[in-house]
């Protein structure tokens, strides 16, 4: 699904980049995303997928 309009960037894409680069923050996730850039309304959603894949990840991290 579309998470920024005006910038093409999906929940897949905000996935990859805290999974591939370890972003934690929005502030990293702005560094490799241009999410928010422009009309900020996509920011509290990004902000969710992104806390949403960290809990995901680290519950599966000691399975095992």
């Amino acid at each position: 699904m579309f998470v920024c309009i005006c910038n093409g960037i999906t929940d897949k894409d905000i996935q990859d980049v805290v999974r591939n680069e370890g972003v934690g923050s929005m502030r990293e996730l702005k560094k490799h995303l241009a999410v928010g850039k422009d009309c900020g309304s996509c920011v509290k959603a990004a902000q969710r997928i992104m806390d949403n894949t960290i809990i995901d990840e680290s519950l599966f991290q000691n399975v095992g």
